[in-house]
């Protein structure tokens, strides 16, 4: 049962996180050689005030 997290800024539309889940269960499944249904796409959607880069905070930044 393969698991794919994707961790990423809150934002992308659920049209955007379906498309990104069925690409990537279709590249996985092959190269895995697995059922689609047994891997799962995980997304974590985190805060821009929860995610810093360069010691500055995403929602610090324009």
């Amino acid at each position: 049962m393969p698991v794919i997290r994707v961790e990423m800024l809150a934002g992308r539309t659920d049209e955007q996180k379906r498309t990104f889940a069925r690409e990537v269960t279709k590249l996985a499944c092959e190269t895995f050689n697995c059922k689609p249904d047994t891997l799962h796409v995980v997304f974590s959607e985190i805060p821009r005030n929860s995610w810093a880069t360069a010691g500055t905070l995403q929602s610090d930044k324009s």
